[in-house]
């Protein structure tokens, strides 16, 4: 009997001592679990942060204020859909009660090694030479548990998240981009096709016989290119060629599951547009070709010249594309402040044919010039010229692949690195 009672107490006496060690157990736990929760969540607002900034990163002075707004939207709370942490509770970078939360501003890098192991220190690059992001967020978050425990001074944990992003690969499969092609000046030159960076193109439409066109005023010297063939018969909205061809050239290739309508790749054969005749020189360009122009001048205006009112839907087209908001001319690239819509990227060809196909060799960029005098293009030319300034492989594209070729240079898609 003496032996139950010993036994007994024995038992009691180690519930005691488990009881707190169960409970610390638990509340570790739980705690390690808020704190793990919070990290995730402050990383998924680090990583929409420099997402949204590296897309700004397009080789322009106004790029660093572009990228910081662009950061700072993802994490705006004055809708309530802005990211938070602490189960979606506590807006990130803010203070709400006894606890804060920060973020820093969007340091620049040129490579994404320097910015992944530039820790918490600030860029070193420009953000006209940034090609890369790194942000910093921080939120503190109050233990439950552990908060109760007497040893613990401190009830708030502050957690820090990082993310980097920037420019990927040279892309092999470029989406979104505009079907005007050119010829590459040397196709020896890997890096720039023979175009001369910061130089004005007067870009002309293939034409046959003399005289040649003229070049536009302001340009340093005339560049043929086609309208390679994106149309479309299987478009369920905008079907008409014309309204299609306005659509590449006001916004580039519209997305899509099917690559070969969406997309260009690398070392791939592209025929012309069916329509977009190769005229005589003295002629004027197909109809098709003044359709695409009018696209290219939506960039920068918002009214309809007369040359383009007789397009498919054209009051609907019209008001889907906004202009630029800087239609300026510039004779720096870093000088254009705008949101992107002038620059075009295009597919450079070993040789321009009406006839043949015509292989791919890279991607390359180029600024939308004005006409000089005017804030706008003339889609009426009868020559299809218009002025566009060279700029390389600047800017982000919307989506593509960069696996299947091998390219030194070329622009690329905004991705993750950490």
């Amino acid at each position: 009997m003496n032996f139950r009672i010993k036994r007994g107490a024995a038992a009691i006496q180690m519930v005691v001592v488990l009881v707190p060690v169960a409970f610390g157990l638990i509340g570790f736990a739980v705690d390690l679990g808020i704190l793990y929760s919070v990290k995730g969540e402050l990383k998924a607002g680090a990583n929409a942060m420099a997402l949204a900034a590296a897309q700004q990163l397009n080789g322009t002075d106004a790029a660093g204020a572009a990228a910081g707004t662009a950061a700072q939207l993802t994490i705006d709370n004055s809708s309530g859909s802005g990211n938070k942490y602490y189960f979606q509770g506590l807006p990130i970078g803010q203070t709400t009660g006894s606890m804060s939360s920060t973020t820093s501003d969007p340091a620049f890098y040129a490579t994404a090694a320097d910015a992944i192991a530039s820790g918490a220190d600030g860029g070193g690059v420009s953000s006209a030479q940034a090609r890369h992001v790194r942000v910093t967020i921080t939120g503190q978050t109050q233990l439950l548990f552990w908060s109760m425990l007497p040893i613990v001074s401190d009830r708030t944990v502050t957690v820090m998240a990082s993310a980097v992003a920037g420019m990927s690969a040279p892309l092999c499969l470029a989406c979104g981009i505009e079907p005007f092609a050119v010829a590459a000046i040397n196709a020896g030159d890997t890096t720039d096709f023979g175009f001369i960076t910061g130089t004005k193109y007067s870009m002309r439409y293939l034409c046959t016989g003399t005289p040649a066109p003229a070049v536009l005023p302001g340009a340093a010297q005339s560049v043929n290119y086609l309208l390679l063939n994106r149309l479309d018969p299987n478009a369920a909205v905008f079907s008409s060629e014309d309204s299609q061809a306005f659509r590449v050239g006001a916004g580039g290739l519209p997305g899509g599951t099917d690559p070969t309508q969406a997309c260009f790749r690398i070392n791939n054969t592209e025929v012309i547009w069916t329509n977009a005749t190769v005229n005589a020189c003295s002629a004027r360009v197909a109809s098709v070709v003044t359709d695409a122009l009018c696209g290219l001048d939506s960039r920068f205006e918002s009214a309809t010249p007369t040359a383009c009112q007789s397009i498919s839907s054209i009051d609907v087209l019209s008001s889907s594309y906004q202009p630029d908001t800087d239609t300026s001319d510039h004779d720096l690239y870093t000088d254009y402040t705008g949101n992107g819509r002038r620059i075009v990227t295009i597919p450079v060809v070993d040789t321009l044919s009406a006839t043949a196909s015509m292989a791919v060799l890279g991607f390359r960029q180029f600024l939308l010039i004005p006409n000089q005098g005017v804030a706008n293009i003339d889609p009426s030319d009868a020559n299809g010229r218009f002025i566009a300034m060279y700029i390389g492989s600047v800017a982000p594209i919307k989506q593509g692949r960069f696996d299947g070729c091998q390219q030194t240079a070329g622009p690329g898609k905004v991705v993750l690195h950490q």
